[in-house]
């Protein structure tokens, strides 16, 4: 089950990947919008679900607004070979959907992955990115993090209902997050789970968790500073999770120093990657999209 306001706000659109792939797509039309669109790329294993209360403020404020489901994730098909799910392919997955919702630019929301896309997207197409909001992401990841994600993802013990899911969500997750209500955990679930045929099921490819088989205890992260250096003068919000480990407060404070137009934000009592569901989060992102073109 889905968080059913959305099927009242927003289209389910598909369009073929340029290997034939189905993509998914949420796209919340603005017919009297005279901003940008703002486009929403989710995480690693996230899908375009994640942007639901962002995405309706936004279009409340005259904005299209586009929500990415990448292949093996939500309403996407899944790829018969994991190897796909790479930066480079799903890169040209986005502007394959770019391209079928007639967007030559726009405003990005990336979180986590997501924000990766749009750095790669800024230094290679340029003037696609006019502005960009990144969700607990920056150029240097930390490896505790992704060693952390590596331990879950693709990984789900026997549930029996979406309670369950719900009460696992809390458990696991509650001490990074203690300052999501109990409601928010039941939206963030259904975001993560899916009811079908009697069982609970995650919503992306467990075969997405390869991906990280290159992280070790002795692994280093690739950095991203040459593709955020391209986007030194380009409108920036970057929000941190207050106890994110993916995201650390030094490299927020270095991204803010090499660009002089980048504002901060700090989701208290949420870690990586905050949930975009708390007023406070989306009153600031409405802010700063106040003022973007």
């Amino acid at each position: 089950m889905n968080p059913p306001t959305l099927r009242a706000h927003a289209d389910s659109r598909f369009v073929s990947a340029s290997d034939g792939l189905r993509l998914h797509y949420l796209d919340y039309a603005c017919p009297s919008a005279g901003r940008l669109p703002l486009v929403c790329l989710p995480g690693l294993a996230r899908s375009s679900d994640d942007f639901w209360r962002v995405a309706e403020a936004a279009q409340a404020q005259g904005r299209r607004v586009l929500a990415l489901d990448y292949r093996g994730r939500g309403r996407s098909d899944w790829d018969k070979d994991w190897t796909h799910y790479a930066l480079a392919v799903e890169q040209d997955d986005i502007l394959a959907v770019l391209r079928d919702a007639g967007v030559s630019s726009a405003v990005f929301l990336g979180t986590s992955r997501g924000g990766l896309h749009t750095m790669d997207l800024a230094a290679e197409t340029p003037g696609l990115v006019r502005a960009a909001i990144f969700n607990d992401i920056g150029p240097k990841i930390e490896l505790e993090g992704l060693l952390r994600i590596k331990r879950y993802v693709g990984k789900l013990p026997p549930i029996a209902s979406m309670n369950d899911a719900i009460a696992l969500m809390r458990m696991t997750a509650a001490p990074q997050f203690p300052a999501v209500s109990a409601e928010d955990w039941a939206v963030y679930a259904r975001q993560t789970f899916v009811e079908k045929d009697g069982k609970v099921a995650l919503r992306y490819d467990p075969e997405l968790s390869h991906t990280l088989d290159i992280f070790t205890p002795d692994a280093e992260p690739e950095t991203f500073w040459d593709r955020f250096e391209t986007m030194s003068q380009t409108p920036m919000l970057v929000i941190r999770g207050e106890t994110s480990d993916i995201f650390s407060a030094e490299t927020m404070e270095e991204m803010a120093r090499r660009a002089p137009r980048l504002e901060t934000f700090t989701v208290a009592g949420q870690g990586h990657a905050p949930l975009l569901l708390d007023q406070p989060t989306i009153g600031r992102i409405m802010e700063f999209l106040s003022r973007c073109p």
